[in-house]
């Protein structure tokens, strides 16, 4: 080992909270203020570990005959070898004990994105938002042919001040996980999702309509599902850039457990997974695409129908008369 030595207290995290520089042994831990190193912790003793060289100059803490003793792997330990990634835990507080020798790892790549923050992706964020609601409110509108000044601007400000809180929310994360707030990334982040998810709705409406995809629509909820997980995926890679695999991951289990229940939701509702049993939107003439189907087509496929359902009704109406006989 090799000296100096520095001990490091620890979030539950793994993240370090503080460090200290010690230059001999034995390290005397504690209360007490005549340690080398104090705690500040009352489920600690004044005199409650000391730090040693063992035969083989590797260090060793032990336990100093305390109440709560010292805690590694969830066991109380008399004692415990440090090699560097060893913790700790006295009382509350998690320690670990290093020497000027310990391998420091190699760069990590940034992927924080500094160059994208503050009050740029703020206002385009805030833009976002309102250019969504006001989309919203326009095809609303556009229905019922009416318009209202007032009502737009209370709509779109309302939309900014829900936007605001949800972003708050995750720069309030983002603050306490990743050391930065960062509100103008995650208000940029949520205009970004609504727009998109306004934008797929718009264009899943024509292209169902134009070329007869019905499905776009029927199963448009789950692409919605999609949208709002990936704007989640990003704002939780904004407070932890350095694990995209397990944000990933978690977003498709969310992913899969929110299909589920839509799913079983339409299906409750409607007896049918489909959100709708019929395209709801319907646009001019000139938007379809598809080629026109004769009135004979229509009448086979009502052919077809009738005598299904003709079939069904007698096998009912036998099945009742078996009954009462």
């Amino acid at each position: 080992m090799t000296p100096p030595y520095f001990i490091e207290v620890l979030a539950a995290n793994g993240d370090v909270l503080q460090r200290q520089r010690i230059e001999h042994l034995p390290i005397h831990i504690g209360r007490g203020y005549h340690n080398d190193f104090i705690l500040d912790d009352a489920h600690t003793a004044e005199r409650h570990a000391v730090v040693e060289a063992d035969d083989n100059g590797h260090l060793v803490l032990h336990d100093l005959g305390t109440q709560n003793g010292v805690i590694h792997l969830g066991k109380r330990q008399l004692s415990v070898p440090l090699n560097g990634t060893t913790v700790v835990r006295l009382g509350h507080t998690r320690l670990r004990v290093r020497d000027a020798g310990f391998p420091v790892p190699p760069e990590v790549a940034d992927t924080t994105m500094h160059a994208w923050e503050g009050g740029a992706p703020a206002l385009a964020g805030v833009a976002l938002i309102a250019l969504f609601i006001g989309a919203e409110a326009a095809l609303v509108d556009a229905e019922s042919q009416s318009f209202q000044t007032i009502r737009y601007l209370l709509l779109i400000a309302s939309g900014i001040a829900g936007g605001l809180v949800w972003s708050g929310l995750w720069a309030l994360a983002n603050r306490l996980f990743g050391g930065h707030a960062r509100m103008g990334r995650h208000l940029f982040i949520l205009g970004a999702g609504l727009v998109t998810a306004g934008a797929w709705r718009v264009v899943s409406n024509v292209l169902a309509y134009a070329w007869s995809l019905e499905f776009l629509t029927r199963y448009g909820n789950l692409v919605t599902l999609a949208i709002i997980c990936g704007v989640i995926f990003f704002h939780m890679r904004t407070i932890k850039p350095r694990h995209p695999k397990p944000l990933m991951k978690g977003c498709m289990v969310l992913m899969a457990l929110g299909s589920g229940l839509i799913l079983a939701s339409n299906l409750q509702n409607s007896g049918r997974l489909a959100d709708e049993l019929y395209m709801s939107v319907l646009l001019p003439p000139v938007v379809r695409q598809s080629p026109d189907h004769p009135v004979s087509d229509f009448m086979a496929e009502a052919a077809k129908l009738k005598a299904q359902a003709d079939t069904a009704r007698s096998r009912s109406v036998k099945a009742e008369l078996d009954e009462d006989e």
